[in-house]
């Protein structure tokens, strides 16, 4: 198994674990359990996000302007890749974008 995906799992246990240790000390002060169940979802879904997050920031391609392009799993971020290029439906002429140069046509679909 991958050592990333245990120490995920890992901290998701213990996340779990916190959780509902800290559901069972609320109850125990005598605060409502719609706000202990609120607090324990707050804190069961915002930690993975901010685990992902510093995962992904220490990769170097969350956020800012790097260059890599973000991406449905990263696609469109390969080297040499000049961006989407259009074919016109009517000539099959390729082109960058907007109207075709050759015929006029707006009619296009993206060529990746």
């Amino acid at each position: 198994m991958n050592p990333q995906l245990k120490r995920y799992y890992l901290f998701l246990g213990a996340s779990l674990v916190f959780s509902i240790g800290l559901q069972i000390g609320l109850g125990m002060l005598g605060v409502p359990w719609f706000i202990s169940i609120g607090a324990v979802m707050a804190i069961f879904i915002l930690l993975p996000m901010i685990m992902r997050r510093r995962q992904m920031s220490r990769m170097g391609n969350y956020g800012g302007d790097s260059g890599s392009g973000g991406g449905f799993f990263g696609i469109g971020s390969q080297g040499g890749s000049s961006g989407v290029k259009y074919v016109c439906l009517v000539c099959s002429n390729k082109h960058k974008g907007g109207t075709c140069p050759r015929c006029g046509s707006k009619m296009q679909r993206a060529d990746f």
